[in-house]
């Protein structure tokens, strides 16, 4: 077959779609409509031809797999086994660096692996903080378990979903579900037992470094540098208390110079905490946080017949900060706060959150706040539901919001619907395991069973759908249709079993994993997948051997992109807090990259008979 006009049309979109795409501008998803539109006005293909992978059912599969993801975040599936981790693995680094790339390798098999890195490295991050692990050591095994999670399933990665879908649009049957599974497991033992004996070794020495950089405050911190940090503290409401049936607004606590922050109720076996709203009623057995120093505190105690209870656990602490939040205001210049005081502006009533201190011309106030004039320039230390305090920032001719702490962003909006989200993902593994109904059908009735059982909140939908992702992938795959059409991929294929066929199916699939992880160092892996799949197939058939071993060759090592950390948002994601250099990619990205591929071929040779 030789070589004809729109093959070099299609061979030239496709060369310059790499060199954009290694330039990194403009970003990938505009280059997938460039070649859209190049494919389009060439002639090469029909408008239909190169818009139909906007209509693809591996497009509607991947973003239906977003919205599943974000639901196991949502509910703090995760991030709870990543707290069970830490208590597991205790201060010993080998421990810990094994349960955190188990636990993300396993988790990954059924969400993003970016999902999984973002989830993770404040747990990474935490566990290093608190054991003196040094940071650097811990995050690369994850960012590596994480793409190792890729392997797992179908739906672990999207290069996965996109070579099944080219086996049957090319009339072959399709992998099935946990086809992966085998590849992943023993690539996961492989690499958790390289870098325990020696990746970790390979990027720094034991010593924890500490960051010297500056990092956004958690709540304790905010709560110290107003002082406060010692006069926390819990008390029980007993039967015969006079605060029984009252509301916080009758209470009159501030008489004994004691804020209430936040109120715990305990029903059906549940702790529930809530802001101190004034209108909110105290109930025999509720506990209630105050700020006040100890002898206030005493003075509060004897007058109202109350208990003083033990601090909240770490864990009863992570749960009522979902629920309760401390930030820091500023006045705004035009504040009509300005000259009122608390009380006149009734703070509490009207925007939902408690004052707890005020910063006056650089002095820490925590006494007397309801009677003390405003002036601008003021800080305020509030505590209220993040709602509320979320609405507060928005007020923008009122305040400025200077500060909200880390646990803004850890908040698990539906924790309570893990279970729930557990069952969905379990019903929709098992549905496409047996092959009840269509992949993309079954994806799609699991988002819209975690969006109607609120696991994840409808307007919060099309911000968690990865659109770039989705554009990359509806726009590259008709390139690949355009490569079959014109008799390009049969071209690639013909001339890679003439260059590699003699030397026997063992190394035509060895170069084929090396090619594919070359070409992923400067495209992305979904981007590799739509391309090298079709030849890849077509080189199988031209040596008469089994198509799927080819097609989970190139799945493999699409997910093996540990060399460099513009492979993969995975390895992005962990440069900046991890303080990676390049190098430490090379280093332990490379022989895990070989060692992967000896595995694979060795695995593809037994599964799938050459």
């Amino acid at each position: 077959m030789g070589v004809t006009d729109p093959m070099l049309i299609v061979f030239g979109v496709l060369a310059g779609a790499v060199v954009l795409f290694a330039m990194g501008r403009p970003r990938p998803d505009v280059v997938a409509i460039i070649v859209v539109l190049a494919l389009m006005l060439s002639g090469v293909l029909t408008p239909q031809e190169s818009l139909a992978g906007f209509g693809d059912p591996v497009v509607v599969l991947i973003a239906a797999i977003f919205i599943v993801s974000e639901a196991l975040v949502s509910t703090g599936v995760a991030n709870r086994l990543g707290e069970a981790v830490l208590k597991a693995g205790g201060g010993s680094e080998t421990r810990l660096i094994a349960l955190v790339m188990v636990l993300a390798g396993g988790i990954g098999a059924f969400m993003s692996s970016s999902a999984i890195v973002a989830m993770f490295i404040p747990v990474v991050l935490s566990i290093s903080n608190r054991t003196g692990l040094n940071r650097k050591r811990m995050l690369m095994p994850l960012s590596v378990a994480a793409l190792v999670s890729g392997m797992m399933t179908l739906i672990a990665s999207s290069p996965n979903m996109i070579i099944d879908n080219t086996l049957r649009a090319r009339g072959y049957a399709p992998l099935g579900f946990f086809s992966w599974t085998p590849f992943g497991l023993a690539v996961l033992a492989l690499a958790i037992a390289f870098m325990l004996v020696a990746g970790r070794f390979l990027l720094s020495k034991q010593a924890s470094s500490e960051d010297d950089r500056a990092r956004s405050p958690n709540a304790y911190d905010l709560i110290s540098s107003y002082g406060l940090s010692q006069q926390w503290h819990r008390l029980s409401v007993p039967a015969d208390s006079p605060l029984h049936d009252r509301t916080v607004a009758r209470a009159h606590l501030y008489r004994f110079g004691a804020t209430i922050v936040g109120v715990e109720k305990h029903r059906h076996g549940k702790t529930h905490f809530s802001p101190a709203l004034p209108d909110t009623v105290f109930e025999t057995g509720d506990a209630m946080t105050v700020v006040a120093d100890r002898d206030r505190l005493q003075a509060l105690i004897a007058a109202q017949n109350l208990v003083e209870l033990p601090p909240l656990s770490e864990r009863q602490r992570r749960d009522a900060l979902q629920d309760l939040g401390v930030a820091e205001l500023m006045l705004a210049p035009e504040s009509k706060l300005v000259g009122k005081t608390l009380a006149e502006q009734e703070f509490s009533s009207r925007y939902g959150a408690t004052v707890l201190a005020i910063r006056h011309r650089g002095a820490s106030l925590t006494a007397g706040l309801a009677d003390q004039p405003l002036d601008f320039g003021d800080t305020l230390l509030i505590a209220g539901d993040w709602a509320d305090i979320r609405r507060l920032g928005e007020d923008r001719q009122t305040f400025v919001l200077l500060t909200l702490p880390t646990e803004y962003d850890e908040q698990l909006p539906a924790r309570r619907l893990a279970p729930v989200a557990v069952g969905i993902v379990i019903a929709m593994v098992v549905v496409m395991a047996l092959g009840l109904l269509p992949n993309a059908a079954t994806a799609l009735l699991a988002a819209l069973a975690m969006i109607a059982t609120r696991c994840v909140r409808l307007d919060t939908v099309y911000r968690i759908i990865g659109w770039k992702t989705l554009v990359l992938i509806a726009g590259m795959l008709p390139l690949a249709t355009a490569l079959t059409k014109t008799g390009a991929t049969v071209l690639m294929a013909n001339g890679l079993v003439a260059g590699l066929g003699s030397l026997g199916p063992l190394a035509m699939l060895a170069m084929l994993f090396l090619v594919t992880a070359l070409v992923g160092l400067f495209i992305s892996n979904s981007a590799t997948a739509v391309l090298i799949a079709p030849i890849a197939i077509e080189a199988a058939k031209a040596l008469h051997v089994s198509p799927h071993a080819f097609a989970m060759t190139v799945a493999i090592a699409c997910c093996a992109a540990f060399v460099t950390p513009v492979s993969s948002a995975v390895n992005m994601l962990v440069v900046e807090p991890g303080r990676y250099a390049f190098t430490d990619f090379v280093k332990v990205g490379l022989p895990l990259l070989l060692l992967t591929m000896l595995v694979t071929v060795g695995l593809v040779a037994i599964i799938y008979p050459l």
